[in-house]
């Protein structure tokens, strides 16, 4: 009798199993077939933004459907990947991720409602050096100037970025420790923000994303000083790499890439990729993206994403803890 009960009782879970697995490949055969929803972990107008909205229209268009853009700024852009690490893992919920939700805020804060390992990698789609920019009110002409400025007076110069463990504000903070200066980070929700901040003179300079800076600089609202990489880049043609700049050990560059829920369908991960491989490759992305200084960056495949996500960690971890960088 309990024999039988048992047999019962493993028919009934085989027959579930199966049932849901039946389930899932119908749902990835036909995905997608309604709109998705793209989540962006700054305030319109940055980086992230930009760089989301560019991406957007050409990803729906190859996917077949509308991408939705919702951002949900805050908290160093973990907001926006705590909503999308637990969100239904169907391919309905994209994140938008750069190195400081995937690896910078979980080294900050052991108390995150997520771990990078709640997030699947799609695929790397953009890189670009940061931009190193100044208020014209400030007299500051070029990073000589700068550190000279900040040596004189240590802590006088205030610098904006889009939030505590964001690209920008690593990357002053690996400024500070290489040049030898103690400079104040004032943190906003987005670089829209903080750019306009550094415009109205309520702070000096930022180390800023490129399409954030870049407009603010070509109109004379900004002065550039230099671009974060070591050598000028065909991006910013007028402006310096740090080695011409005159802090040659300095250099850093950031990324943006997609992610889902942990346990998306590989199926449903396979069309995201794919889609994104000829979104990123269409001209009219690229020329959009290049006029703000960003470079199209793709992944050879999920799995080579995920591989260099586990060793550019290293970088952003050991950095966070050089710096001492501390979360909000």
């Amino acid at each position: 009798m309990r024999t039988t009960c048992f047999s019962t009782l493993l028919t009934s879970v085989v027959l579930v199993l199966t049932t849901v697995a039946a389930q899932a490949q119908t749902q990835a055969a036909s995905y997608p077939v309604k709109p998705i929803k793209l989540l962006v972990g700054f305030a319109p107008g940055g980086a992230a933004d930009y760089v989301a909205r560019t991406v957007g229209d050409s990803l729906g268009r190859a996917l077949g459907q509308t991408i939705v853009i919702e951002n949900r700024a805050g908290a160093g852009s973990s907001i926006a990947a705590d909503l999308a690490s637990k969100a239904a893992p169907d391919g309905y919920t994209l994140l938008i991720a750069s190195p400081s939700s995937i690896s910078v805020n979980p080294a900050l804060n052991a108390k995150l409602g997520y771990s990078p390992k709640d997030l699947l990698p799609i695929t790397k789609i953009t890189s670009s050096p940061l931009v190193i920019a100044a208020s014209p009110a400030s007299g500051i002409a070029s990073v000589k100037d700068l550190i000279a400025r900040a040596k004189k007076a240590p802590g006088s110069l205030n610098y904006a970025t889009s939030g505590n463990g964001s690209a920008p504000h690593l990357g002053a903070a690996l400024f500070s420790q290489v040049a030898g200066v103690d400079m104040v980070h004032i943190p906003f929700k987005g670089g829209a923000p903080a750019i306009q901040s550094v415009i109205a003179g309520d702070t000096q300079l930022t180390f800023g994303t490129p399409p954030s800076v870049l407009p603010m600089v070509q109109a004379g609202r900004l002065k550039g000083l230099a671009v974060s990489t070591k050598e000028r880049t065909a991006l910013f043609p007028d402006l310096p790499g740090m080695t011409e700049a005159g802090l040659p050990d300095y250099a850093i560059e950031f990324w943006y890439g997609f992610f889902v829920p942990a346990h998306t369908p590989q199926a449903i991960v396979k069309k995201i990729f794919d889609a994104t491989q000829v979104a990123m490759q269409q001209p009219g992305v690229k020329a959009a993206l290049a006029r703000e200084g960003t470079e199209v960056s793709v992944s050879a495949s999920p799995e080579a994403f995920s591989s260099f996500l586990n060793e550019d960690a290293k970088f952003w971890v050991k950095l966070v803890k050089d710096a001492g960088v501390k979360g909000e």
